[in-house]
């Protein structure tokens, strides 16, 4: 299917699939950041991250509260008042576990 797809294409269709993926976990807010890295090996912060380093890359300003605005759909602080619990002790022992060491 690649080679009859053009490149626009691709990237109207990728662009689609990150807003359908931000806009979930927009949604999942009972989801933990914590528990997305311990299954998947990223989060919402991940996104924000990767989203940043890609303005960076084209030299588009942007802030880490902006990448985090974009993928939270609010300020982070506000997101983590209103939804982020604390971690238990085996969420923490098993990121730890799983975690590359940054």
């Amino acid at each position: 299917m690649d080679d009859k797809m053009d490149d626009k294409t691709r990237t109207e269709l990728e662009a689609a699939v990150y807003r359908r993926l931000v806009a979930h976990l927009r949604e999942r807010t009972d989801v933990q950041n914590i528990d997305l890295m311990n299954l998947a090996g990223f989060c919402r912060n991940c996104l924000s991250n990767w989203m940043k380093e890609a303005a960076d890359a084209k030299g588009l300003p942007m802030s880490k509260d902006e990448s985090r605005e974009i993928v939270y759909g609010m300020p982070y602080d506000e997101w983590r008042k209103k939804h982020q619990i604390e971690a238990s002790v085996e969420q923490k022992a098993a990121f730890e576990k799983s975690s590359p060491k940054h």
